[in-house]
Order: structure tokens, then sequence, then C-alpha cells
């Protein structure tokens, strides 16, 4: 049923959950597991008449530190039998979800939700799962925590 299966890994709660979930489906399924940690693009900082400064240091930690994330994803599900690769993307994590999803034709994509307390908290939060859902190739699992 499902043989191609995207999980956007992030670390968090939710995102462990994710990763547990999609670990499930792809040992039922006999399937292929793809780890992906979005980091979002950077901006570049200006000083005066210099121009742009691109600043690689902080690009540097970021990388790193998705890297680490991910790796750690991949470590939790190491040894059990299942195919995982790892990637990191850099975007906006609906576009690059979703393209990546469409680049290795994926069957399912898996992704963490954490339930916010009250509309203020939700309305700033600005959930990414639906927009997801409506650029999705594929089926979408959003795994809920609260």
């Amino acid at each position: 049923m499902y043989k191609r299966i995207v999980i956007a890994y992030d670390g968090s709660e939710s995102g462990q959950k994710a990763l547990l979930d999609g670990f499930d489906i792809a040992q039922w399924s006999h399937g292929e597991l793809f780890l992906i940690a979005v980091m979002p693009q950077l901006t570049t900082a200006i000083f005066g008449m210099e121009g742009g400064l691109y600043e690689v240091a902080s690009e540097t930690q970021d990388t790193q530190k998705y890297l680490a994330v991910l790796d750690e994803g991949l470590r939790r599900i190491s040894g059990s039998g299942i195919t995982a690769k790892g990637e990191v993307l850099t975007g906006e994590s609906v576009e690059e979800i979703t393209r990546y999803a469409r680049t290795i034709a994926a069957d399912l994509i898996v992704v963490g939700h954490k339930h916010q307390d009250g509309w203020a908290a939700r309305w700033w939060s600005g959930s990414k799962s639906p927009a997801l859902i409506e650029h999705a190739h594929c089926s979408v699992l959003v795994v809920i925590t609260h």
C-alpha cells in the first residue's frame, strides 16, 4: 500500500510521534522511509555601504542543528530492517515537503501536529497542516499530540 513514506521530522514531541507512526506503517507495508528536516531560508544581513554580508557562521550552525535532529531520528529507527534515508532541505516547509515527496514519488507524507490551547494560540501559530494537505499529491497523515 504505502511503499515510499516521507516523514517531516523536527525532533519535537509531535515529530517523534510522527516518526514512530510512519515507522509502524513502513514495517507493515514493507516500505521505504525518507526523513526530511526543513530548515528555513536564511536572509542576507545588510551592513551600510558594504552591501550584503552573507552570514556563513549562522547558516553552518543551523545546518548542523538540523543534521543533528535528522541523525537522531535515523538512529531511532536504525537496525530495524527498514530502509531509511535522510535529507535536510532549505526553504518554506510546505513547498519543500511537497516538492520532495513528488520527486521521490511518495505514497504518504507523515507530519506531526501539536494542538494549541485556546483560539489565540491557534491563530498565532499559523498551522501548516491544512496547507500541506491542499498541496500534496499523495495521502497525508497528520499525527496529533496535545
